[in-house]
């Protein structure tokens, strides 16, 4: 088949290769290290690279019938662009990322439904038109049915929702980790937001150039290849750092992002709401207590108080830089729901705020120390519970309006 080479076919040719790259290196670590993220993240390159194909083959001269008959049937009849799969995909990405416990089961497959419709119809189109009539019948040989309207405007409205889906899921993820660990900020995975704006980026170009084609606007064929040059640029971004962010070391954690309910189906932690004592079914919560802090009684949340200091600050239990407030709880025999609402009410603070807080305590006490004077600042910090610069600078300069620098020269004058 032939393939002619422009600034156009070519250009598209390097995204897709290295696209192709990418998402089978990604399928390779995901096997071989039982990562379902690597392997969603695999498909969605796949279905990225599949998506410029049209516009590449077709500054190849594959869309010229009078060049080869077969090329143009083939991207005619061949679904290249899964819209609607590319969303669903987005979904578990980003599920499989965050949540330990994801597994994809069959209630989930209800999400690749429309796509698997699309996929079959285009399989008996073809069928009908190149085996049984051999000739045009359900396609009209005009026009790329990967191209109508209907279909174009279903795959953006899909890729709207699953990516708000996706954008909810990662929201309730950080509110909890805030709630749950002493070490929020390590698993933050920040690259979850910066694939997610990459992916609304390709959404609002798409919904751009729609709305200027409904309007009448007269969009010729080479324009229409910077939309898609932009596409691959930004599946190429997502390629790169979505493999870097694969091979990452993280600190390992297990939480119950999702908890279960009294029916042991898995839901998702209401996160607009103060937690309930049935947050955590499976902790011992003495009553009268749960019933007083429910009631806002200030003598009780006054002794707890004092409960929780003793023991953090007492036993220095914040200096274990994978500290929780599930083993917190355990230590104070409660419910970390009830212990999470003491904490926010009695300090003003999340969990991890309030760990980091005593961290950034003790740091400072023993940077003005003398007897110090020969440490680093970072083996302080490590020594006081932070696993990591970034996590330490950020904590301490929100603590004291300072960097750790800054307030080692105010001591010292």
């Amino acid at each position: 088949m032939p393939f002619f080479f422009s600034k156009y076919s070519g250009l598209l040719l390097i995204f897709f290769v290295h696209g192709l790259v990418y998402a089978f290196l990604l399928l390779r670590k995901g096997m071989l290290y039982e990562k379902a993220s690597d392997k969603w993240l695999s498909l969605y390159l796949l279905l990225s690279i599949m998506y410029i194909c049209p516009w590449m083959l077709g500054f190849a001269g594959w869309y010229n019938g009078n060049d080869c008959m077969e090329c143009r049937n083939f991207l005619f009849y061949m679904p290249f662009q899964h819209t609607l799969l590319m969303g669903p995909v987005i979904y578990f990405y980003v599920q499989s990322l965050l949540n330990p416990h994801f597994l994809f089961v069959k209630k989930h497959a209800w999400h690749l439904l429309p796509s698997l419709l699309y996929i079959v119809w285009n399989i008996i189109v073809a069928v009908t038109d190149r085996v049984i009539l051999k000739k045009y019948y359900l396609m009209d040989g005009q026009q790329d049915p990967d191209f109508q309207i209907w279909y174009v405007a279903l795959g953006l409205i899909s890729l709207l929702v699953y990516l708000f889906l996706s954008l909810n899921y990662y929201q309730r993820y950080r509110k909890f980790i805030v709630q749950e660990l002493s070490f929020a900020d390590t698993v933050a995975f920040k690259w979850v937001r910066n694939f997610l704006i990459a992916c609304f980026i390709y959404f609002l170009s798409s919904l751009f150039l729609g709305i200027l084609e409904l309007l009448g606007v007269q969009i010729k064929y080479t324009d229409s290849w910077w939309y898609y040059l932009l596409f691959a640029i930004l599946f190429y971004y997502i390629a790169i750092n979505g493999y870097s962010n694969a091979i990452e070391n993280r600190a390992i954690y297990t939480l119950d992002f999702l908890r279960y309910n009294a029916t042991k189906q898995l839901v998702a932690p209401t996160v607009n709401e103060e937690p309930t004592i049935q947050d955590i079914p499976f902790e011992v919560v003495d009553n009268n207590v749960a019933e007083q802090i429910e009631n806002n009684d200030t003598e009780i949340y006054s002794q707890w108080k004092q409960k929780i200091i003793a023991l953090v600050v007492g036993e220095k239990m914040y200096q274990n830089p994978a500290l929780t407030l599930t083993e917190l709880s355990k230590k104070l025999n409660t419910n970390s729901s009830i212990l999470s609402k003491i904490i926010n009410q009695s300090f003003g603070m999340n969990f991890n705020d309030f760990i980091n807080y005593y961290r950034v305590e003790d740091v400072k006490e023993k940077l003005q120390q003398p007897n110090n004077a020969h440490l680093t600042i970072m083996s302080i910090a490590y020594d006081a519970g932070f696993n990591s610069k970034a996590t330490f600078n950020r904590s301490f300069k929100k603590l004291t309006g300072k960097n750790p620098k800054d307030f080692m020269l105010t001591t010292l004058l």
